[in-house]
């Protein structure tokens, strides 16, 4: 039996791509995969995560990941599509090509079943056994190992960014220090936009703010 974990990584951040990975393993090496030490991305050093990036991959029958940009969240929400939405069609592609038989999913939904419908009215005629809970990168190990691949490429790609840009962005949520101070100080739309989810309501109210800010200048 082939069993995957599926989790994200920066479904919040105003700065840079959302993370989707899936994890493939057979039932019988789910114990090698404990043995490892994986658990909830969160709860891992930068330095553990980055150690067990390789591992996982080695031990794991397959995996996917996928990045999905700010653009595409842009657009996507204009569409109609909201985060949860995107986020159950992008792990209905995850499926589609790693063909487990069982499936765990952290579920973003309230009602946390209700994810795992999401996910299969996108599948196409192939209906896998999908398990979606609240806290699952951190009961089912092969969840916690997508949650790892996740995180790690997430930081990977903000710290690309960063090398791209000049600056330093911090983690992308908007709470960061060094996040809101490169959308303060160092922003610009000519230059950035296709870094920046103008979805975000952080957008929406940093253009206000430069708005007036350019009016006062007159």
């Amino acid at each position: 039996m082939l069993i995957c974990g599926l989790d994200e990584a920066g479904r919040g951040p105003i700065l840079g791509p959302m993370v989707m990975a899936g994890v493939a393993i057979s039932k019988d090496k789910r114990d090698q995969l404990k043995d490892l030490g994986v658990t909830d991305s969160k709860l891992l050093s930068p330095k553990r995560r980055e150690a067990l990036y390789d591992k996982i991959i080695e031990l794991a029958d397959s995996y996917c990941i996928i990045e999905i940009s700010p653009n595409e969240i842009d657009e996507m929400n204009k569409s109609g599509t909201n985060l949860n939405q995107l986020e159950a069609l992008k792990i209905a592609e995850i499926l589609m090509k790693l063909k487990p038989d069982k499936v765990y999913v952290d579920s973003p939904e309230p009602t946390a079943a209700k994810f795992g419908t999401m996910i299969l009215s996108h599948m196409n005629g192939f209906s896998p056994e999908i398990i979606a809970e609240h806290g699952a990168d951190l009961k089912y190990p092969t969840s916690s190992a997508a949650s790892i691949l996740a995180k790690v490429t997430r930081d990977r790609a903000v710290r690309k960014i960063e090398k791209e840009i000049g600056y330093l962005i911090g983690s992308g949520y908007p709470a960061d220090p060094n996040t809101k101070k490169f959308l303060q100080e160092q922003y610009s739309d000519d230059k950035h936009i296709n870094y920046v989810r103008t979805c975000w309501s952080t957008y929406k109210k940093l253009k206000k703010e430069k708005k007036q800010s350019s009016l006062g200048d007159w």
